[in-house]
């Protein structure tokens, strides 16, 4: 298993790792199976959508506020209560295809690092399966 190292900078955004796990894919010199991502955080998540327009992210990160905002009714006590829902809703985990030595993605797909309660230094984690 490799361990990246993801440094978000705002509170709230999606930060494109596609480059990081196809370099730990390199490292691991396996050709074809599976990638295993996972993020151990519960204010974070990791996603596969669109890389081609930054339009679709900052939808995306304006639709998640819309559907769980910042609530004071939440009662967790370190006040983070909606980061926690969003990395829910997201997941925390991903499973992308390998051939080749590379990741299977669609034309317009990349993988994202969800940051919901940041900035904070978090990990990735990438378990590189071979078939």
């Amino acid at each position: 298993m490799m361990r990246l190292s993801v440094q978000s900078k705002k509170k709230q955004e999606t930060i494109e790792v596609t480059d990081q796990v196809q370099e730990a894919v390199f490292q691991s010199g396996v050709q074809n199976g599976l990638v295993q991502l996972f993020v151990p955080h519960t204010t974070a998540a990791v996603t596969i959508n669109e890389n081609a327009d930054p339009d679709v992210v900052h939808d995306l990160l304006l639709a998640i506020a819309e559907l769980v905002p910042e609530d004071p009714a939440f009662r967790h006590a370190e006040g983070n209560s909606a980061a926690q829902l969003k990395s829910s809703l997201f997941g925390a985990g991903e499973l992308t295809p390998l051939e080749d030595g590379k990741l299977v993605l669609g034309t317009w797909q990349g993988i994202y690092f969800c940051e919901f309660d940041g900035p904070r230094s978090r990990k990735l984690l990438a378990n590189i399966l071979s078939a």
